[in-house]
């Protein structure tokens, strides 16, 4: 097979696998422009047309899509299989692509890759940010990272980090005309900070556990942010009642710039995990970015 026909059928299966010229483009570091043409080029060779365009999505043909199915796995053995070949390497090498949070990041994953990263230098790490439950196996991911809790059953879990727990907190200032709630239902008559997720768009719903009564409550307020560092700021400023990651307010608990409220409410959870398909073929580079990351209690 001619060399430009490989080429082809790998921007083929970049555009069928990410449903967007903008985003398989960007992945194959070329223009959406001559992405197209390739494309174009392609489906004359064949005489067939392998994809549906509009101005707003992209789809496979029935042709396409049995092509995706057919050399698809193919291509993912080969890439497999190339992995492999760096167990014979002197140093450990290859990409490892993880999915997670922000709050992951600063919390967990950050101060443990500063010193492995050094350690390898040859191994590089790609991190994306999301705060949905992104299908890590859909969109090429070697292993995402979330609250124990979240983790499907069907993956490999990992502990990376200490158990989680959030907390109820807001300024000082904003108990000076305000009640201290008692009980979490009490927070229904607070002007409280909201998270929306992503996922499915919704108000994340506060919880809360006190013996083995649990309690979620509805809060409503002023602001909503998709972001917890946003909803510090905006809580160290006054506009409310916020629910936050221990860690990332403990030191303003402390100093008494926030003050923490509904504490025998606010239990511990399995904290984050790393996570990845069971059927995964581990590299050695992947093997050693576990072992870094995994919690030592």
């Amino acid at each position: 097979m001619p060399r430009e026909n490989i080429n082809d059928l790998l921007a083929f299966l970049a555009v069928a696998r990410e449903k967007s010229f903008t985003k398989a483009a960007a992945k194959l570091g070329v223009s959406q422009s001559a992405l197209s043409h390739t494309i174009s080029g392609l489906e004359k060779r064949l005489g067939l047309r392998l994809l549906n365009r509009s101005t707003r999505s992209v789809s496979l043909t029935e042709a396409g899509e049995q092509l995706r199915a057919s050399v698809g796995p193919h291509f993912e053995q080969i890439e497999a299989q190339l992995v492999a070949l760096g167990e014979f390497r002197d140093q450990p090498a290859g990409t490892v692509r993880i999915n997670t949070g922000l709050h992951a990041v600063e919390s967990v994953l950050w101060p443990k890759l500063e010193k492995f990263l050094k350690a390898y230098p040859d191994i590089k790490v790609e991190i994306t940010m999301d705060y949905a439950l992104t299908d890590i196996v859909a969109e090429r991911y070697d292993a995402g990272v979330r609250l124990g809790e979240q983790v499907a059953k069907d993956m490999v879990a990992v502990r990376i980090g200490p158990d989680f727990r959030m907390m109820v907190v807001a300024a000082a200032s904003y108990f000076t005309k305000r009640s201290i709630p008692k009980t979490p239902q009490d927070l229904t008559a607070h002007n409280c900070i909201n998270l929306r997720l992503p996922t499915h768009g919704n108000l994340y719903a506060w919880e809360f556990e006190k013996g083995r009564r649990e309690v979620n409550v509805r809060v409503e307020g002023q602001l909503t942010f998709n972001s917890s560092r946003q909803i510090l700021n905006a809580t160290l400023a006054g506009f409310g009642i916020a629910f936050l990651p221990e860690d990332s307010v403990k030191s303003y608990v402390e100093s008494g710039q926030l003050k923490a409220v509904l504490e025998d409410w606010c239990h511990p959870f399995p904290g984050y995990h790393l996570y990845y398909p069971s059927r995964r073929q581990s590299s050695a580079a992947f093997s050693l970015l576990v072992g870094a990351l995994r919690h030592k209690s």
